[in-house]
């Protein structure tokens, strides 16, 4: 792999992957829909390609790309569902659209465990789980469709593969982390029945290793899970991520049978009544309040994925970050 073409380039696991691969020596052009987004990818060693996953993505430059990663998305688990489907799916499709008359071999597509929400609890699932006939969420809905998209255009010369890593986090990070330490300045951070189920995690940068190895030794229509290993506790994953940043956490602990039905029903309501973003939208409340795990075998099996940056090296580099 010598040229790769990078959607999301300014987004958390982005500007993460860009240096890893140019770290390589591979030469990275990047799609930015702003002038903002161009100066960093930029600054990270990447070409700036000027686009957006709204509108045309043209296939000239993606010529001469050996693979594209598609991580550009609407993230949020709450907002407008024409947006997020317009980003999510359709700007899937335009950039497969772009990449398959380019003639790019090969397209990595980074999508997440939250398509499987609304199907059995997520305890070691692994691969071979169906996605749910109704997700539940719009950032669920809308990931799954994408990989729908992507697993369809596996054929005639354009190998698509699927990575999901699950809970992304690191230093960098500007969404779930400053959410967790804002909501425990505010008082409103409490652990569900005690935080102390299970939960599965990837290192950005593990993110990054786990989709350059499917871009190398992926399957042709596949799809692997990616984590930093075994599942740990969550109270206390999060309590460590806090810790590293100088923020105590809080100690107030809610029933989980109240915590899921206030989320339900309050997001119910939002969405029945127009009343804006709940406190904790029903998708949020089943990705961190409930166990959720997932089996990476296959990618540690068949692509050589480590995990090559473990936990208290990510949770040093958090605590190094720290902005006194």
């Amino acid at each position: 792999m010598t040229t790769a073409f990078v959607t999301g380039g300014s987004g958390f696991v982005g500007r993460n992957l860009i240096p890893y691969l140019t770290g390589r020596g591979v030469a990275v052009r990047a799609l930015a829909r702003s002038d903002a987004a161009a100066d960093a990818v930029t600054r990270l060693g990447a070409v700036a390609v000027r686009g957006d996953l709204a509108g045309p993505i043209a296939p000239a430059p993606l010529r001469g790309v050996d693979v594209v990663y598609h991580s550009g998305a609407f993230v949020d688990v709450w907002g407008d569902e024409r947006e997020a489907f317009d980003i999510n799916v359709n700007g899937t499709q335009r950039v497969l659209d772009a990449a398959r008359a380019a003639g790019v071999p090969r397209f990595v597509h980074v999508s997440t465990e939250a398509v499987l929400i609304g199907g059995p609890k997520l305890r070691r699932a692994d691969e071979s789980w169906p996605r749910p006939r109704r997700p539940i969420g719009l950032y669920p809905r809308t990931k799954g469709q994408a990989e729908e998209r992507v697993e369809a255009a596996n054929r005639d010369g354009l190998a698509t593969i699927i990575v999901r890593p699950r809970f992304i986090w690191g230093a960098g990070d500007t969404t779930l982390l400053p959410a967790l330490i804002e909501a425990t300045h505010d008082g409103a951070l409490r652990w569900v029945a005690g935080g102390r189920h299970l939960t599965s995690m990837c290192h950005v940068r593990n993110v990054c290793e786990g989709l350059v190895k499917a871009a190398e030794r992926g399957a042709p229509g596949g799809k692997y899970f990616l984590t930093d290993g075994a599942p740990v506790e969550f109270r206390g994953f999060i309590e460590a991520m806090l810790r590293a940043r100088g923020v105590e956490p809080p100690t107030k602990s809610v029933p989980h049978a109240v915590a899921k039905a206030y989320s339900y029903l309050s997001t119910v309501a939002a969405r029945a009544l127009g009343l804006g973003r709940p406190r904790l939208p029903y998708t949020a409340f089943l990705l961190i309040g409930e166990e959720v795990t997932v089996d990476d075998s296959r990618a540690r099996r068949e692509l050589g994925y480590v995990a090559e940056t473990t936990r208290d090296e990510g949770l040093r580099e958090l605590a190094a970050a720290r902005i006194v």
